[in-house]
């Protein structure tokens, strides 16, 4: 009967040939966890540097109608009081009229830390001119319409969604985040929804969000 024992140097062998084969796997498998782990931090770091970071500067398409530079600009209007500010930028000019008509210069000068919702010059030319011309004549009534553009304290844009206290001691309700920012049609003169068209623009004493329709107080 033949001897099924192997030699010894046979069996030496295998188990050489067997340790250099599970190495070789072993280190394979710890290249690919390693190459993994790369891959996976690398695209987490891209996701996190793609986040879009909040921005202190103006906001929105209506922006394009202030004007690049001088003392219109949001540069220029930064270091004036809020009103003053306003008369140099020709997208307010009608809004200048209407609060100089109503007296309201100094006071909007003279409070510290508001934010103006102010409407744009669209804004006035969509209101019917006979409803304008009779609002302009009324001093109390456009005294009540311009005071509840006006809310105390400067809000942010993080801050702006909500219902807020005017200087007329009613009410506005501001919707959306972001830069998309609105108020409902039953707040406004025409009934139609106003819009934020450039926001966050600073002044001396004030935050401005411009908007494209003219607000209505609450009927008492």
């Amino acid at each position: 009967m033949k001897s099924t024992v192997l030699p010894r140097g046979v069996l030496l062998a295998a188990v050489s040939t067997l340790v250099i084969t599970l190495s070789a796997c072993g280190s394979d498998d710890s290249s690919d966890t390693a190459s993994a782990a790369d891959t996976s931090g690398s695209a987490m770091e891209a996701t996190e540097s793609e986040a879009p970071a909040m921005s202190d500067e103006p906001f929105g398409a209506g922006c394009s109608a202030v004007p690049a530079e001088g003392e219109g600009s949001f540069t220029g209007m930064s270091d004036d009081p809020v009103a003053t500010a306003a008369s140099n930028n020709p997208a307010l000019s009608t809004l200048v009229q209407a609060v100089t008509a109503a007296n309201l210069v100094d006071t909007l000068n003279t409070t510290d830390d508001i934010t103006v919702l102010a409407p744009a010059n669209p804004a006035f030319e969509a209101v019917p001119p006979d409803t304008l011309n009779a609002v302009l004549a009324d001093t109390a009534q456009l005294t009540a319409i311009l005071t509840h553009h006006v809310i105390p304290g400067r809000l942010t844009p993080e801050q702006l969604a909500g219902t807020h206290t005017t200087l007329n001691n009613d009410e506005v309700t501001i919707e959306g985040s972001g830069e998309n920012f609105t108020i409902a049609m039953d707040g406004t003169v025409t009934q139609m929804p106003a819009s934020v068209i450039c926001g966050n623009v600073q002044t001396a004493n004030a935050t401005v969000y411009i908007i494209d329709q003219v607000l209505a107080p609450a009927a008492p």
